[in-house]
């Protein structure tokens, strides 16, 4: 099996528009980048009936499906790479859209090795307010906890990614600009993009990504861009302009607490049709052995 390990994240708009057949030929979409963890956003419908859609959708992608609370997020994970060690069913009191978290065994690694701590998540779409609060919560998977062998309680690696519905401020190469709020046709869209500041003027809201940077996780394709030659595909946008809702944008993102950065070999978004989704894919790779080396590292240094 090749070392490198492909991670995609992708808000499938209403899980394939309630068209079954959109939503598979979405997941084999999907399933032409050989991930081997999908993060996914908009699972509606997937509980129904058993949860059938999620079982179809396993099929579809060879991978095993944990579906978040209420169906509104979702992670897949090839099982020869990696192994659930722990549910995380309660995440928080403020989600409208509660994340799926999940701590993981990357398996090459070897069973000594640290987990890693891996959550799909989705913002509020409407209230900056909650979304603020559901970002503080996201924090909480940059301080989980695993007990080393020799009973040492030690912080693992964390890798989250999701629909942020906010925006990072631009800062490198390629990165799309902030919206301008008077420019945003729909009027209520402008309320769910911006925050009223100390100074009572409005402003675009880009606190989530400030919070999840002062909690220690990076934006990867930020990364990527600032210290691999610029390279401008990894801040390309994730949703395209829209006459309502204002230009590019870029509010798909992966965050990865630093120790994992030195793994990232490739960071870029994959266009996607309108007819399929209003997002595009946003895709990570990794050094599966460098990887491995990180949480080896990180569970020895836990030991000193």
């Amino acid at each position: 099996m090749s070392n490198k390990v492909t991670v995609v994240c992708w808000n499938l708009e209403r899980n394939g528009k309630n068209d079954r057949d959109l939503r598979h030929r979405a997941h084999e979409r999907l399933a032409r980048h050989s991930p081997h963890l999908v993060l996914r956003q908009e699972m509606w419908g997937a509980d129904e009936d058993g949860s059938a859609v999620l079982y179809e959708l396993e099929h579809v992608l060879g991978m095993r499906g944990w579906l978040g609370p209420q169906s509104c997020t979702a992670i897949f994970a090839d099982q020869r790479v990696f192994r659930t060690v722990r549910e995380w069913p309660r995440t928080g009191p403020m989600w409208v859209l509660p994340p799926t978290a999940l701590t993981m065994h990357y398996l090459p690694a070897g069973k000594d090795a640290l987990p890693l701590a891996v959550a799909s998540f989705h913002l509020n779409y409407a209230s900056g307010t909650n979304r603020l609060a559901e970002t503080e919560w996201l924090t909480t998977w940059a301080d989980k906890q695993w007990t080393a062998q020799n009973g040492e309680t030690v912080r693992v690696p964390a890798l989250i990614g999701g629909d942020t519905n906010g925006y990072p401020e631009p800062g490198v190469k390629g990165d799309p600009a902030l919206p301008v709020l008077e420019n945003i046709q729909d009027e209520p869209h402008r309320a769910h993009r911006s925050y009223l500041g100390p100074d009572g003027t409005r402003h675009m809201d880009t606190r989530p990504d400030n919070v999840l940077h002062t909690a220690g996780l990076r934006d990867v394709a930020r990364y990527w861009a600032t210290h691999h030659d610029g390279t401008p595909a990894a801040v390309a946008p994730t949703v395209d302009a829209y006459e309502t809702h204002g230009p590019d944008a870029r509010v798909d993102r992966v965050y990865a607490t630093p120790e994992l950065l030195p793994a990232v070999t490739d960071v870029d978004v994959c266009e996607v049709p309108l007819e399929v989704s209003d997002h595009h894919i946003v895709r990570l790779t990794l050094d599966g052995d460098h990887l491995a080396d990180i949480l080896n590292r990180s569970h020895s240094a836990g030991e000193d």
